[in-house]
């Protein structure tokens, strides 16, 4: 893995190291009264760029809608401190409010035993990491696993099971806006309801792509992140959510807030038409995850020889 950022542009590998900054910065602030020993001893081990930045295909289109983020895994020292409400919350809002960070920044926390572990049993997601990932920050011991591949029959047969879970939830989440979508129509509370259940049908979707093609979703509701993550893989999804004008954009952040707003918050606010783009949006999320996703099974089912 390497160790360097020199095929990004200055700017880039700027603004990688003030972010790494500011998490360490922050994760020993929120150690540092501890009492228990696992926690006021507690280590970030390693910080490893991954994505379009570490492969150097990254996007920067800011006038146009789309920009690559930076996606960053954290290694820490024990499993209760990848909690990110408890130890990374206060980093990641420092990060997004930075005027020096100008681009989008996403991290996953996980310790060097779920990583590993994870390597071993050879799951893409973390294979195409120690193979592509640069490494921002090391302390010496945090050596990763040598990756041991899937057979292509094995990884069919995940994806397979993957796929036949998650899609039909997708379809329920659907049914259940429409529903929602129908009922609004006369009683406008309804508009909430449906548009937390689009939320989760995008969620479920993006879920479903990710699992089949990596064997890895992480732990987040954050629409944004989860849809970085499955375009960075599988551009093809890109076309689900148009962002080239400022009423595509603003769709789409209804859609993110919904998971909270919408079942929470009285401001939350959405009418019949975006209702309709966003149900579109997401139905087109639906149909390429799926055919993406049985292209993909099409390529193991050939490659296993089954």
């Amino acid at each position: 893995m390497r160790s360097d950022v020199d095929h990004l542009p200055p700017a880039q590998q700027e603004e990688l190291a003030r972010t790494t900054r500011v998490l360490l910065d922050e994760f020993a602030v929120a150690t540092s009264r501890a009492t228990q020993p696992w926690k006021k001893n507690g280590k970030v081990r390693k910080i490893v760029l991954f994505g379009s930045y570490a492969r150097g295909d990254w996007v920067d289109e800011p006038e146009n809608g789309y920009q690559s983020d930076y996606d960053l895994l954290i290694i820490v020292s024990h499993p209760d401190l990848t909690e990110i409400a408890d130890y990374w919350y206060v980093a990641e809002d420092k990060i997004l409010r930075d005027p020096a960070i100008t681009r989008p920044v996403n991290i996953i926390v996980h310790t060097l035993d779920e990583v590993n572990r994870g390597l071993s049993r050879g799951e893409y997601f973390w294979v195409d990491i120690a193979r592509d990932g640069v490494v921002l920050y090391d302390l010496p011991g945090s050596e990763l696993a040598t990756p041991m591949p899937l057979t292509a029959a094995d990884a069919y047969e995940m994806a397979s099971e993957y796929l036949a879970k998650q899609l039909p939830a997708v379809d329920r989440w659907l049914k259940l806006a429409a529903v929602s979508c129908a009922e609004s129509e006369t009683d406008p509370e309804w508009a909430k309801n449906a548009a937390f259940n689009l939320h989760q049908a995008a969620e479920t979707a993006y879920t479903c792509f990710l699992l089949v093609r990596s064997h890895y979703v992480p732990r987040s509701h954050n629409l944004k992140f989860l849809r970085s993550l499955a375009e960075d893989r599988e551009p093809r999804l890109v076309d689900a959510w148009p962002r080239a004008t400022k009423i595509d954009r603003r769709r789409f952040e209804l859609a993110k807030r919904a998971y909270v707003e919408a079942r929470y918050s009285a401001a939350y606010a959405i009418d019949s038409d975006d209702l309709q783009a966003i149900r579109s949006a997401v139905t087109l999320l639906r149909d390429t995850v799926e055919t993406v996703s049985r292209e993909w099974l099409d390529g193991l089912r050939q490659k296993a020889d089954l």
